[in-house]
Parts: structure tokens; C-alpha cells; sequence
């Protein structure tokens, strides 16, 4: 679903004459650079990261790397030397550093003004509640009584949030009871994290809606999609979400472009959404860059999220999101307990030779327990339908199963290929 900003023609921007292509600069040289980097050389260019050492992901592939850390003003204006876009992988990048940038003349997509509201969460909910966007109720936790309060008005179905920081299920705790929650607030607090309390929302399920928006004002979604997550970590995706009416996914791809516009967000985002077990949307979270329930596209839809970033953050008019097949799920391998014996090479050769059709995408970094090393598409025939539970169940078998190999070096089904199966 594409959306301009009004039934003007589109400007034509000036562009530099000569073979000099844009260059777009990222902060952070995570698996998120690497793919966007992917995505950069598709389009003639070659994504310039700032990476905190050289053997991050992004590092590893882009000849356009320079070392220094997200939090050095010095690194960041030099990353920033003579690009035509500045972006990022993550979201902790201080924001006073980029205001700076910004006087002195750097293009920043996001521009920092947004980028807050992914930063911090209390800035994130208050906003949005004026926006009249559904959040939880929430309140900000400067002592253990404020937990107190707000659990006397809401019960004890409470979540604590790090205001700042915190992924992947850190920085966020569900105490049981007053006991539980005063432990963690006074730890918290003595550290020095900013927390929050908000109330757990009965839900049946998690979504995510994705959207693209470029500083012109146009903007693009993806269908809705179901996040499943594990220990508090995205596991799978299913793109689109089944049983979702569609008056509902509507409403979330609405939402999601609401959002970005009126935050003046540009390039990827993800609108993270609970669906209640009544039916309605609630938002959980906001990423403004590529992100993990995004990662589908690469296989599964006319335009990546990746290159719709750099299409975005550079104010090209926006790709074609439409899906390809009737159903794509992406599975996260996550790293086992103890990587196997076997090497990844050697896993790959067996899971290529068993699933000719499995997409894969390694991002290069060393096997530890849950750490996303990789992720696996795999896309759903063209006969089959969304509405057919069968048909997603057995797509999303094996995109598990694939991932499980490669992370554990064993098959969930018990396969064995030297068995004579």
C-alpha cells in the first residue's frame, strides 16, 4: 500500500551531474548495516557504516567502514563527511550529537526530533496518547510508591520498562506482586535506569506493521505481520498475519502511516502492536530503522525493507510493497546452548541438499546461546492460501525446522540423512 502526500506532481530534486552516485552513511555495523549495505550495492552504491570494531557484521563486507563509537561526536562527523543521507542500524545514538550534525549541515533521516520517540519510551506513550493512538496505561516510576499507585488503579497485571534502552526482552520485568516490584525498582533506580509501569495488556497475539515514509511525504506499508516471540525474542514472523479481518490489518497499516507521519519519521519503521482478545490494537513498541519483523521482505515482497530504507532516507520515490506468494515466514536462528560440532558450512550444505527452497541469511557473527546469528525465509507456494491453516503451518514448519538445523545441527523431525531416508 503506497500513500503521497497530496495530488501535487512530485518535484524532480536537482542531482549532482556525473557518474557520483549518493552516498548513504549508517550508524552502527550490525546485521541491520550488513543487509542494507546488500541492499545499497543493488542500487550502484556502497553503504559507508560507522562500526564499532572491524569485525561486526557490516564491517565485515562494506569498503566503506569507518572505526569509533555512536556515542563520539568526532566519529559521527566524520561518518558523516559527504553523505548525502545519514541513518542507523539501532537507536541509541545521542541525539544532542545529532542536533549538532544537523547545524552543520548533515542530511539526518530520522531527523533527531523523531528518533527520540524510538529512544524513549515515556516520550514514545505520552505522545502518542495525545495523538489519541491506543498505548497501555502508563505512568512514569521515580519511587516505589508510584508502582504502588498505579497497580491501586490498574491491579497487578503490570509491566516495568527501562525508559531508555533495553531489547530482546532486557529491560523489561513483569513482577508477580508489591514485593517483587519494589526489589526491582530499588535496584533500578540505584543504577541509574529510568523506568516506567505500564499495564499488561491481555492479548492474544503480537503484530507488527511495517512502513516506509520518505521526507517528500510519501509513504508505503507491508501487510501486517505476527510476530511469535520467545523468552521476550522475536523467534518467527508470518507475513501476513493469519486470521487478521482485513478491516483490522487496515486499520494497523493506517495507524502505522499515522504514526510516521505525524512523528516526521522517514525511512523504515515498525509500529509493534498487541492485538487484545477483544480484537483491538494496542501499540507496544516503535523501531525507527530496518527491523527483525521486516526481514520476510528480502524474499518475500517486490521491495525489501532494506532497500525501501535507502529509497526513503535519499527521497527516491518508494518501491512496490506487494507480497509474492500467499503466505512468506521468516524464522531467527538463534544460537544453541553449545554450538554443534558440525560446522555452518557443513549445515548448510545439508540443509540446502534437504530444502533447496530455504532462503538464508547469516550475518556473520560468532555462535553464542539466543544471539541472532542469522534468519530463514522460507516462501509459500503460489497455490496456497492464508486462510488455509494447513497450508501456514506447514510453511512455517519449515522455516523452523531450517533454522533449528542450522543453530542446533539437528532436525526437529528427526530426519537423519545418512539413514537411507
Amino acid at each position: 500500500m503506497s500513500v503521497d502526500s497530496g495530488s501535487q506532481p512530485r518535484p524532480t530534486s536537482p542531482r549532482a551531474a556525473g557518474p557520483a552516485m549518493p552516498v548513504v552513511a549508517m550508524i552502527g555495523g550490525g546485521q541491520l548495516a550488513r543487509m542494507t549495505h546488500q541492499a545499497a550495492i543493488e542500487l550502484g552504491q556502497c553503504l559507508r557504516v560507522l562500526s564499532g570494531g572491524p569485525d561486526e557484521p557490516a564491517a565485515q563486507v562494506s569498503a566503506d567502514v569507518v572505526l569509533g563509537s555512536h556515542t563520539d561526536l568526532d566519529a559521527l562527523r566524520k561518518v558523516a563527511a559527504g553523505a548525502s543521507a545519514l541513518t542507523f542500524d539501532h537507536e541509541h545514538v545521542p541525539t544532542e550529537h545529532l542536533d549538532v550534525l544537523v547545524s552543520e549541515g548533515v542530511d539526518v533521516q530520522p531527523p533527531p526530533q523523531a528518533l527520540i520517540y524510538a529512544q524513549d519510551k515515556l516520550a514514545m506513550r505520552r505522545k502518542l496518547s495525545e495523538l489519541g493512538v491506543p498505548v497501555p496505561a502508563f505512568a512514569e516510576v521515580t519511587w516505589i510508591g508510584d508502582v504502588g499507585k498505579f497497580a491501586g488503579e490498574h491491579g497487578w497485571g503490570i509491566v516495568l520498562k527501562s525508559v531508555r534502552g533495553g531489547y530482546d526482552g532486557r529491560g523489561v520485568w513483569m513482577p508477580a506482586d508489591a514485593e517483587e516490584a519494589e526489589e526491582i525498582v530499588t535496584e533500578q533506580l540505584d543504577m541509574g535506569v529510568h523506568l516506567m509501569v505500564e499495564q499488561k495488556v491481555p492479548m492474544r497475539r503480537e503484530l507488527s506493521a511495517m512502513v516506509a515514509r520518505s521526507p517528500f511525504g510519501q509513504g508505503a506499508t507491508w501487510p501486517v505481520v505476527e510476530t511469535v516471540q520467545r523468552d521476550g525474542q522475536c523467534a518467527v514472523v508470518i507475513a501476513p498475519a493469519p486470521d487478521l479481518p482485513a478491516e483490522v490489518a487496515a486499520q494497523a497499516e493506517q495507524l502505522a502511516l499515522t504514526v510516521s507521519s505525524a512523528l516526521g519519521a522517514t525511512g523504515a519503521m515498525a509500529v509493534e502492536l498487541f492485538e487484545t482478545v477483544d480484537g483491538a490494537l494496542v501499540v507496544n513498541e516503535l523501531a525507527m530503522r530496518p527491523h527483525n519483523s521486516g526481514h520476510w521482505t528480502q524474499d518475500g515482497s517486490r521491495t525489501s525493507q532494506f532497500e525501501q530504507h535507502l529509497r526513503a532516507v535519499l527521497d527516491y520515490p518508494l518501491g512496490d510493497t506487494a507480497p509474492i506468494a500467499p503466505v512468506t515466514v521468516m524464522a531467527n536462528v538463534l544460537g544453541a546452548p553449545e554450538a554443534p560440532a558440525m560446522s555452518m558450512d557443513e549445515r548448510l550444505h545439508h540443509l540446502f541438499a534437504r530444502m533447496p527452497d530455504a532462503k538464508v541469511h547469516l550475518y556473520g557473527k560468532g555462535e553464542r546461546k539466543d544471539r541472532k546469528i542469522g534468519h530463514v525465509n522460507v516462501v509459500g507456494g503460489a497455490s496456497g492460501s492464508i486462510d488455509d491453516p494447513e497450508y501456514v503451518a506447514a510453511v512455517r514448519e519449515r522455516a523452523e525446522r531450517a533454522a533449528h538445523w542450522l543453530s542446533h545441527a539437528v532436525w526437529t523431525d528427526g530426519w537423519d540423512p545418512h539413514a537411507g531416508h
